[in-house]
């Protein structure tokens, strides 16, 4: 890119890089929203999820701490930070609902903390974010963590809450993880956004941040869709049309 685009068509650029892999089109998140899994199969995907959010604070850290310490950054600093004390300290810990979820579905915390119990694929979705966080320019990393995926939640969790009332029985204190990033993400989301179209300003920086959203969408597809092949591909078959 040699040109710098617009703040409209730089949007709509990191848009678009999203909506070609988007999970909420995944097989996993289709069989999810159409009641076609059991509580183990929640259980499973609690104990991967566990890993690649649990430790999302520190992947904020990162961004904080490579962010410029200047006035001109001083929103997004803030920004960062009250993301990382929505993670660890206001209210319950996200991590706490995320367990809560999984205990009601027949699993233990234990077994949720336990590295162990991921897939590789987890394993590789987790090293990326750690990977991008530390070592990527902070409006780079932004783009990558909070546009790639944190914005993809609402729309995710939007297909998925609904059927864990209306089929499955969960209770709202059970299910208060999907309710409160439905609403926290949507925010978070749109202060990312606004973050990477100020601060990105440079043809090159703005390509980075467009190149880093398609991969971050990518890493979270293929963490979805190894979901899928290791737990529910041998139950489900090929009831759920793949994208």
């Amino acid at each position: 890119m040699t040109t710098l685009l617009s703040k409209d068509e730089f949007r709509k650029a990191l848009e678009d890089a999203i909506k070609g892999n988007h999970s909420q089109k995944a097989p996993f998140t289709l069989a999810w929203a159409e009641g076609k899994l059991e509580r183990k199969h929640f259980a499973r995907w609690a104990e991967n999820h566990y890993h690649y959010v649990g430790p999302f604070a520190n992947y904020l850290a990162y961004i904080y701490h490579n962010t410029p310490d200047t006035p001109e950054f001083e929103s997004a600093k803030d920004f960062i930070l009250q993301n990382m004390y929505e993670e660890e300290i206001a209210a319950d810990r996200h991590t706490d609902l995320l367990i809560r979820f999984a205990e009601a579905c027949g699993t233990t915390r234990e077994r949720v903390m336990d590295p162990k119990n991921m897939t590789p694929t987890t394993l590789g979705l987790q090293s990326w974010c750690y990977a991008v966080a530390a070592r990527e320019n902070f409006v780079v990393a932004t783009a990558g963590l909070v546009v790639g995926l944190e914005s993809q939640v609402p729309d995710i969790y939007r297909k998925q809450t609904p059927v864990l009332r209306e089929k499955y029985g969960f209770t709202d204190e059970e299910i208060e993880f999907f309710d409160l990033h439905i609403v926290s993400d949507e925010i978070h989301g749109e202060r990312g956004y606004k973050i990477v179209l100020e601060h990105a300003n440079t043809p090159e920086l703005q390509q980075r941040c467009i190149d880093i959203v398609r991969v971050g969408a990518d890493m979270r597809r293929s963490y979805t869709d190894a979901l899928w092949r290791e737990y529910l591909e041998k139950d489900l078959g090929n009831l759920i049309e793949t994208n």
